[in-house]
């Protein structure tokens, strides 16, 4: 997966129902932060057992969403506000490579 290096990328603080789609998410993340929702910035989802992580963005055309579940381990999760780069590869580990080009 290649995250834009120019974008922000929003952990959604909590534990999100991982049952809600495109539209359940699209609504948290437009309470969250209104102003960044069709910004291209990437909003991160956790399920409360941390095995699944949801991202939302916005691609000019439309919403898109990755998904990644881990059969036996957990992803971390700090719950912060962070900008791509260093740090994100740190915050979801070996489990979900992440490249910024």
């Amino acid at each position: 997966m290649y995250l834009r290096k120019d974008r922000t990328i929003y952990l959604v603080a909590g534990m999100t129902n991982m049952r809600k789609k495109i539209n359940g998410l699209w609504a948290i993340a437009q309470h969250k932060q209104p102003s960044a929702i069709f910004s291209g910035s990437y909003f991160v989802f956790l399920g409360k057992t941390r095995k699944v992580m949801k991202i939302l963005y916005w691609d000019k055309s439309g919403f898109c969403m990755w998904i990644k579940r881990l059969e036996e381990e957990t992803f971390p999760w700090t719950g912060k506000h962070v900008t791509v780069g260093d740090n994100f590869p740190v915050l979801v580990g070996e489990n979900f490579p992440v490249s910024c080009p």
